[in-house]
């Protein structure tokens, strides 16, 4: 009770937003003065640097958090620098008496957070951490025989039983005063906008950071996509997928807030949802909590194969000419080049799109995988740090529950299949906008589409080539005893 007139300090980090933020909450509840403090923390250990768009999302997630602060009579105090260093000092400047914050889950985050916690109590702080970002903390999710989960269907029926979650928590009604006199970053001197070049103009058209831009469209989604989710949702030029997930990269929505506001209670609108779509959608949450899983358990989850009968992959040396067709959405494969493409004007791709690309670059090119999640990491805006490597180990073969190396995504079959009309080629790759739809995901066949290259490999030798050197990693894996086996 004596810290009860020190004041308090909240520690936001991937939760900016004001609605469902215990950390906050908790904050709000004790009454003292309040410090709500970002750090960017680009020097410590095991904590992954930003992709130039992420850090042109954190920006205007920042920007927008601060305005939300301003209209409840506080501020976003911004520091940079190891965050074990900046929030010890600052507890310190302060004299604080309590620091609240919402839990991490990355290994190099879990040990900074632990190092932190531990500094605060030896100075007499209270300190506390919460569940805001995951339905299901990771280590809660158990099989049987108390080992982390390796396939989602029964990892997602686990976390079911654990169900409902609990309600989402509202925005406080008012905050504590602002500490005067504490010192802040400017955001602009972060620098995290590009500038020469300013390539983030297709960015800026397309998304709105922030708690209010998260809301807009998942209130959007609710009302108008949501009834056809399920049935459309694998299509790319249908526009029947959420777009949520840089919101919840960076904590401007909760998946507390999703699960209850697709509930038919939280539609509360006369909306009619069938129980398949509210299910479909739900399940994608499920995969993003699999994720968090398979990271909290395997911390270098975008380094190392998951499965580690994949190091002895013999992986050729990179065709850096392929490479970079393949980043600019020059390889002469319109479906792949349609998502990257995608991917550069808008720091986004449909989620389809993406295992296609991801195959054809892992598969066709016979690129290691880190090399895509890499790039993918740099230019995606909800470049998430267990779903990006997740889902490229996924493609690979290398991961949990993941597509057997010997599936090998044929992209004029994708197209074919998924963009049949070729509205999603045509949207990004003008070169082809006449090209009938029949011809279009396979156009070099008709004889080639002037200022269009031609496909820079084939795709049924390139296949081969994949299976080939999948038997021999098979072969040479069985030769070394290591108890290789398929399932």
């Amino acid at each position: 009770m004596a810290s009860l007139g020190k004041p308090t300090i909240v520690w936001l980090r991937d939760d900016l937003r004001l609605a469902d933020n215990p950390a906050l909450t908790a904050g709000a509840r004790i009454g003292a003065p309040l410090v709500v403090v970002y750090v960017l923390d680009e020097m410590s250990e095991g904590i992954r640097r930003l992709g130039g768009a992420s850090k042109w999302w954190l920006h205007g997630s920042l920007d927008a958090s601060g305005k939300a602060l301003a209209k409840h009579g506080q501020r976003l105090v911004l520091r940079h620098g190891p965050a074990q260093d900046v929030l010890l000092k600052l507890a310190d400047e302060l004299g604080a008496g309590h620091v609240f914050w919402n839990r991490r889950y990355g290994g190099g985050e879990r040990a900074v957070d632990a190092a932190i916690k531990a500094g605060l109590k030896d100075r007499g702080i209270a300190v506390e951490s919460f569940q805001a970002n995951l339905l299901c903390e990771p280590w809660t999710i158990r099989t049987k025989a108390d080992q982390p989960f390796r396939v989602f269907t029964p990892f997602w029926n686990a976390c079911r039983t654990q169900m409902p979650p609990r309600e989402p928590l509202p925005a406080p009604d008012e905050l504590p005063s602002p500490v005067d006199g504490v010192g802040s970053d400017s955001l602009a001197d972060w620098k995290l906008l590009p500038t020469r070049p300013d390539w983030a103009g297709g960015l800026r058209d397309s998304w709105t950071p922030g708690e209010d831009g998260a809301q807009a469209r998942f209130q959007a989604f609710r009302a108008e996509k949501l009834k056809d989710y399920a049935a459309h949702r694998d299509e790319p030029a249908a526009d029947v997928s959420s777009r949520l997930s840089p919101h919840l990269r960076f904590g401007e929505i909760s998946p507390f807030q999703l699960w209850h506001g697709v509930s038919p209670e939280g539609l509360g609108d006369g909306t009619k949802i069938s129980q398949a779509n509210v299910d479909k959608f739900l399940s994608e949450i499920g995969w993003r909590e699999f994720s968090w899983h398979l990271l909290f358990h395997q911390p270098d989850l975008a380094m190392r194969n998951f499965q580690p009968r994949f190091d002895a992959f013999p992986w050729p040396a990179v065709n850096e000419a392929a490479l970079v067709a393949w980043r600019k959405g020059r390889t002469g494969i319109p479906i792949v080049d349609a998502g990257m493409r995608e991917l550069w004007k808008t720091g986004f791709m449909h989620n389809r799109v993406r295992m296609i690309v991801a195959s054809f670059l892992i598969k066709n090119l016979m690129v290691d995988w880190r090399i895509g999640e890499a790039w993918f990491w740099d230019t995606l805006v909800d470049a998430d740090a267990a779903n990006n490597p997740a889902s490229w180990q996924w493609v690979a073969g290398s991961g949990a529950d993941a597509a057997p190396y010997f599936r090998v995504f044929n992209p004029v079959l994708q197209g074919e299949k998924f963009d049949a009309a070729g509205d999603y080629v045509r949207r990004f790759v003008p070169e082809l906008a006449d090209v009938p739809a029949k011809q279009i995901h396979a156009a070099w066949k008709a004889g080639g589409v002037p200022g269009y290259p031609g496909p820079i490999v084939d795709l049924g030798a390139t296949r081969e080539r994949a299976l080939r050197a999948f038997q021999q990693m098979r072969e040479d894996d069985v030769d070394s005893s290591s108890g290789f086996d398929d399932d």
